[in-house]
């Protein structure tokens, strides 16, 4: 079978910027479920650093910053783990600070469980983290009594 790469590149990959900012970020309305909008999902990629703002505060990103590629691997580690430890908890996204040697994880969770386990689920969090990564790991939550976000 003869593939030719022209008709691949012509049926398969669109290029232009108006598809881009049209499709990325894009919540369509659900027939049978209402479903409310954060401020981050309102806003699209495209106004990133405009309207909204970043996910992930380092300043390794700079010119000759330490480790930039490790902080990258650790912030979608780090967002997987918790992620995976709190399922179903968190009602915003996952910010990740790094304040010198601290790094700093800030959320808001919806109140489905009783306060013990959501201390345990602190506890639990930051000592493997701070063991894994090598650093101290604070999280600060902040508690949604709204079911509906």
């Amino acid at each position: 079978v003869l593939i030719y790469q022209d008709y691949v590149l012509k049926r398969c990959i669109h290029t232009s910027t108006v598809l881009n900012k049209t499709q990325a970020g894009r919540y369509r309305p659900k027939i049978k479920l209402s479903q409310a909008l954060t401020y981050e999902m309102a806003n699209g990629p495209h106004h990133i650093a405009d309207r909204k703002s970043w996910n992930s505060w380092n300043t390794s990103n700079i010119k000759d910053g330490n480790r930039p590629a490790e902080t990258a691997i650790e912030d979608i580690f780090i967002r997987n783990f918790i992620n995976g430890t709190w399922y179903g908890l968190f009602a915003s996204e996952i910010i990740i600070k790094r304040q010198h040697n601290i790094i700093r994880i800030v959320g808001l969770i919806y109140r489905k469980v009783y306060p013990n386990k959501i201390y345990f689920l602190i506890g639990f969090t930051e000592e493997l983290l701070s063991f894994w990564l090598h650093c101290p790991v604070k999280i600060n939550i902040f508690l949604y009594y709204n079911k509906m976000f």
